[in-house]
C-alpha cells in the first residue's frame, strides 16, 4: 500500500490524516463499507473530543494471557480506553451508533480500576493507605535533603567554593555544584563533574537522608508491584472483554479521525459504488496540489487515453483519477463535489517510473513489459500507465499497446493511460469504450490552460514548450523545417480539430440549456391546463347543482298550487338543462409509446397499444390496460422508486460467556448454537464456553459442535484462571 501512496503523491496528506488518530495503525477499514460510512455520518452530529493518545496494546493483551503482571503505566492505556468509552455514553445517542456502543458493558472491577488513576496516570491518594504513607514520607525526606543543602550553601567558609547558590538534580540526586579544592572545607561524594571543570556534589551530612530516601523509593516500587500484580490478575480475568473493548476502540478512532479530517478540510466522503458504467471527478482537487485547479472529468469508459500539450497536466489528471479511486476504497475524506462518483476496484495499480535498472540488467521497455505482463493476471483493477510509449520505436509500440490494451479491455479493466502517440489514439479511438482526452493549450499566451477536452487528440506542443523553457529560436526554427511541412499541417490539422470540438461542446451545452428551459415550460404550462380544467369542471358542476335545487323548488311550488301553466314552462327548462354537458373542456390529443400521461390520479409511462386500448406502467412499477379516452398528458417528472431494504435487527443484549453446567446434551447444544449465531451478529471474534469436565458426555457434544460449525476457526481449552479443561476459548 505504501508503494501506491508514493507513487500519486498522496503521502503527506495519508499522514496528516494518520495524525488524528489516537494511536498509529493501518489506515485500512475492515468490513462493510456502507456501515462504515452510515456510522461515520451518525458521529459527524456529536461534537465527540479526540481520545487521549494510546499505544498498541497487542504485547500487553498477550501478557495478560499469560497471567503476566504490567507496568502502572501500561495499566493505564486500557484505563485511557475505559474511561473514553464512558465519556461516549454521556451522550444521547441514536440510531446505530447507540445499538453499537450499548453492545459495550464496562465489568465492574474493570470499572474499579480505572476509578483509582488520575488524569496523569498517577495512583489517586487515598485509593491505598500504604502508597499514600509512603509517598507522604518520600515528600518530607526530599524537603529535609534540600533544608540540610540550604545549610551548607550558606556555611561562610564554603563560600569562595561555590559557583553559584542553585541545587542541581544530577543523576537523580540533589547536588552543589563547587570549585576545586572544596575538600578542604567540605566532606562530600562527586556525582559528576561539569564541562567547565567544576564538581556536582553531595555532603556527607546529607548522604544519610539520601539513602532513607532511596529505601522509600525501593519501598514504594515494592507497593507499585503489588498494585499492579493486583490490577492485572482483575484485567486478566476479564481478557475477552479487554480484546474486544481494544478492537472497537480502534474501529471508534478510525471514524472520529476521518470526521475530524473532512471537518478540518472542507472534504467530502465519496462513497464507491459497484456501477462501473458512470464514473466522473467533478472539481476534484489532487492533495499534493497547493492552491492547485481542480479537474471535472468524465471517465466512465473502459480505457481513457490523455494526450495534449507537454507540462500540461496529463499525468496530475492520471494521478487525481487514480487518487479519487483509492481514497474512495479506503473511505478517505477528499476535497471533491458530492456529485463525484467512482467505482469499486479490487486493484489499483500505477505504472509511472522508468523501470531501467543496471543493477536488474533491464531497460526501459523491457522493464515495462515485465510491468505489464502482471496486469494479465489481475480482474476489477484501475491501472494508470504514464507515457506508455516510453523506450522503444513508437510506431512498432502503437500496434503492440492497441493489442495489449483490446486484450485488457475484455478483464473488466479501466485503464488510464497518457501518450504522445498520436498514432495510438487513432488506432484505439475506433472503439466506443475509448475516450479521448486532450490537454488544452492557451495559443495566444503560448500556456497551457490545464483544461481538458474530452472526445479528442490533443496536440504535444513540443516546440513551443522548448522554447517556453529557454530553447533558442534558431534551434526550434531548424527543428521545423526538420520535422517537415506535411507533419506541421498534421498537427494543425490536430489543433483545428481540438477548437471546432470545443465549439461544438459550447454550442452543445447552450442548446441542453435551451432545451431544458423549454421542457420545464411546457410542463408548468401542462400543469398550469390540468389546473384551469379542473377548475372549470368544478364551476360548472357547481352551477349544475345550484340549478337543479331551483328546479326542485319550482316542482314543490307546483305541486302546492296545481298552476298547468308553470308545468308547461318547468318543463322547457327542464328540456334545455338536460342539454348541458358537464365536462372538462380539454383538446384531443394522440400518444405515442414513452409519453407521461395521468389516468385518473394515477401517473405513469406508455407501453404500448392495441386498438383503443393502451398498456401503461405507473410510478409504482403496477401495468394496467385502459381505454385511449381516459388518458391525459402529464408533464411531471419520475420519481425513483424506492428500494426495498432489508434489514437484520442485531440482539440488543450480548455477552462474550456462556455457562453450560448441569443441562442435558441436547439443551446444552442448542443453546451453544444459539449463543453462537448471537455473537456472530454482534461482531465478536473471541468467546468462552464453560462445560465442566464431569463424565465427559457434555463436552464431547460440545467438540463435535463446534467442529462441524461452518464459522468456527479453531477453538481450544481455557487457561487455569479461565476454567481449564472445563471451558473452550473458541475464535469465529
Amino acid at each position: 500500500m505504501n508503494t501506491i501512496i508514493k507513487k500519486l503523491d498522496l503521502e503527506d496528506f495519508i499522514s496528516n490524516l494518520q495524525g488524528h488518530f489516537a494511536r498509529e495503525k493501518s489506515i485500512v477499514l475492515q468490513g462493510d463499507i456502507n456501515i462504515h460510512a452510515k456510522l461515520i455520518d451518525e458521529i459527524s452530529t456529536y461534537d465527540f473530543k479526540p481520545p487521549k493518545k494510546t499505544t498498541n496494546l497487542d504485547n500487553q493483551i498477550n501478557h495478560l494471557k499469560k497471567q503476566g503482571t504490567l507496568k502502572l503505566y501500561e495499566l493505564y492505556e486500557f484505563v485511557k480506553i475505559v474511561e473514553y468509552f464512558k465519556y461516549i455514553k454521556r451522550f444521547n445517542l441514536e440510531n446505530r451508533l447507540n445499538e453499537w456502543i450499548e453492545k459495550i458493558i464496562i465489568p465492574k472491577q474493570i470499572d474499579d480500576v480505572s476509578f483509582k488513576f488520575d488524569d496523569d496516570g498517577n495512583l489517586k491518594s487515598g485509593e491505598n493507605n500504604d502508597f499514600d504513607r509512603v509517598n507522604e514520607n518520600i515528600y518530607k525526606s526530599k524537603t529535609q535533603i534540600k533544608e540540610a543543602l540550604q545549610r551548607v550553601m550558606n556555611t561562610q567558609k564554603l563560600q569562595p567554593y561555590l559557583v553559584d547558590h542553585q541545587i542541581h538534580l544530577v543523576h537523580g540526586q540533589q547536588t552543589l555544584m563547587v570549585r576545586g579544592g572544596f575538600n578542604h572545607i567540605l566532606k562530600a561524594k562527586i556525582i559528576e563533574r561539569s564541562h567547565s571543570g567544576f564538581f556536582y556534589v553531595v555532603p556527607e551530612n546529607v548522604r544519610e537522608l539520601k539513602q532513607h530516601l532511596d529505601d522509600l523509593e525501593d519501598l514504594k516500587e515494592e507497593i507499585v508491584l503489588k498494585i499492579c500484580k493486583d490490577f492485572s490478575q482483575i484485567l486478566g480475568n476479564h481478557i475477552l472483554f479487554l480484546v474486544f473493548l481494544n478492537k472497537e476502540f480502534d474501529r471508534f478512532d478510525h471514524y472520529l479521525a476521518r470526521v475530524n479530517f473532512a471537518k478540518a478540510g472542507d472534504r467530502n466522503f465519496i462513497l464507491p459504488n459497484n456501477n462501473k458504467k458512470v464514473q466522473k471527478l467533478v472539481e476534484f482537487t489532487h492533495p499534493a496540489l497547493k492552491n492547485g485547479k481542480s479537474v471535472t472529468v468524465d471517465f466512465s469508459k473502459s480505457v481513457i487515453m490523455i494526450t495534449g500539450v507537454n507540462a500540461g497536466g496529463k499525468t496530475m489528471l492520471l494521478k487525481s483519477i487514480l487518487s479519487a479511486v483509492f481514497l474512495s476504497k479506503y473511505l478517505i475524506p477528499y476535497s471533491a463535489h458530492k456529485s463525484t462518483k467512482v467505482g469499486h476496484y479490487k486493484d489499483i495499480l500505477a505504472v509511472l517510473d522508468d523501470p531501467q535498472s543496471v543493477k536488474n540488467d533491464i531497460s526501459t521497455f523491457a522493464g515495462r513489459m515485465v510491468e505489464f505482463s502482471h496486469l494479465f493476471t489481475k480482474d476489477n483493477a484501475i491501472v494508470g500507465v504514464d507515457e506508455i510509449e516510453l523506450g522503444t520505436d513508437s510506431d512498432e509500440a502503437a500496434s503492440l499497446f492497441k493489442v495489449i490494451i483490446e486484450k485488457l479491455m475484455k478483464k473488466d479493466m479501466k485503464i488510464i493511460i497518457t501518450t504522445h502517440h498520436k498514432r495510438l489514439a487513432s488506432l484505439l479511438s475506433v472503439y466506443e469504450d475509448v475516450e479521448l482526452i486532450a490537454a488544452l493549450y492557451d495559443e495566444t499566451n503560448r500556456r497551457p490552460t490545464f483544461d481538458f477536452l474530452n472526445g479528442t487528440i490533443g496536440m504535444s506542443y513540443a516546440f513551443e514548450t522548448a522554447l517556453r523553457y529557454g530553447i533558442p529560436n534558431d534551434v526550434v526554427n531548424t527543428a521545423k523545417e526538420v520535422y517537415g511541412d506535411d507533419k506541421d499541417k498534421l498537427s494543425n490539422l490536430i489543433a483545428k480539430s481540438s477548437s471546432l470540438e470545443l465549439e461544438y461542446k459550447r454550442k452543445i451545452k447552450e442548446l441542453d440549456e435551451k432545451i431544458e428551459n423549454n421542457e420545464r415550460l411546457k410542463r408548468n404550462l401542462n400543469e398550469q391546463k390540468e389546473a384551469l380544467d379542473s377548475l372549470i369542471f368544478e364551476e360548472k358542476s357547481k352551477l349544475h347543482r345550484e340549478y337543479k335545487d331551483v328546479k326542485e323548488e319550482a316542482k314543490q311550488a307546483i305541486k302546492a298550487k296545481m298552476y298547468q301553466e308553470s308545468h308547461r314552462h318547468l318543463n322547457i327548462a327542464h328540456q334545455k338543462v338536460t342539454k348541458i354537458e358537464v365536462e372538462k373542456v380539454e383538446e384531443k390529443k394522440t400518444f405515442k409509446v414513452g409519453d407521461r400521461v395521468k389516468y385518473n390520479n394515477t401517473k405513469g409511462v406508455v407501453l404500448s397499444f392495441r386498438g383503443e386500448k393502451a398498456y401503461i406502467q405507473t410510478d409504482d412499477g403496477i401495468k394496467l390496460q385502459v381505454s385511449m379516452g381516459s388518458l391525459k398528458s402529464s408533464g411531471n417528472i419520475v420519481k425513483p422508486k424506492q428500494q426495498i431494504k432489508l434489514d437484520i435487527e442485531k440482539p440488543k443484549h450480548g455477552d462474550i460467556k456462556l455457562d453450560l453446567h448441569g443441562q442435558r446434551a441436547d439443551e446444552a447444544i442448542d443453546n451453544l448454537e444459539r449463543f453462537i449465531s448471537d455473537c456472530l451478529i454482534n461482531g465478536f471474534q473471541e468467546v468462552i464456553v464453560f462445560h465442566g469436565i464431569g463424565s465427559g458426555k457434555l463436552s464431547y457434544e460440545v467438540k463435535k459442535f463446534l467442529d462441524a460449525h461452518p464459522r468456527v476457526l479453531s477453538y481450544a481449552d481455557g487457561l487455569p484462571n479461565q476454567g481449564g479443561f472445563g471451558a473452550k476459548v473458541i475464535k469465529l
